[in-house]
């Protein structure tokens, strides 16, 4: 397996641990009141699940199983660069609440999110090919 797929697929077991140690926090805090700043933990349990584990396993997964077309996997520092851009706008947007103007932080997660997702796209369409060509 290589080595950017190993540590996609680490980030998301990582990012679905978290989001539901944050999930449950929330939910405990719901039924039995803990802290009532606990619930700023909501946009990161949204974020670390949706972005964090869904789209970082489909990365990982994606980059490893795609076919190879002469022994390479495309330009690997594309693939690189969407995983640190997804994993920059992951904790931005969960970082947002905690900050002083969490607008900008939001907007930035949210770019750093769709840049990756396009730089990844750049990445994988050469390796895609019509059945039979």
């Amino acid at each position: 397996m290589p080595r950017l797929a190993v540590w996609a697929i680490r980030a998301a077991l990582l990012y679905l641990a978290l989001g539901f140690t944050f999930g449950a926090l929330i939910l405990w805090n719901k039924g039995v009141p803990l802290h009532p700043q606990l619930w700023r933990l909501l946009p990161a349990h949204i974020d670390f699940l949706l972005f964090g584990w869904t789209m970082q396993l489909i990365l990982g997964v994606a980059y490893w199983i795609l076919p190879r077309f002469q022994t390479r996997r495309g330009n690997p520092s594309l693939a690189w660069l969407a995983f640190a851009l997804l994993n920059v706008g992951v904790w931005l947007v969960s970082m947002a609440p905690f900050a002083p103007a969490p607008g900008f932080l939001h907007m930035g997660g949210r770019l750093a999110e769709c840049a990756a997702a396009l730089v990844f796209a750049a990445h994988a369409w050469p390796r895609i090919k019509p059945a039979g060509g």
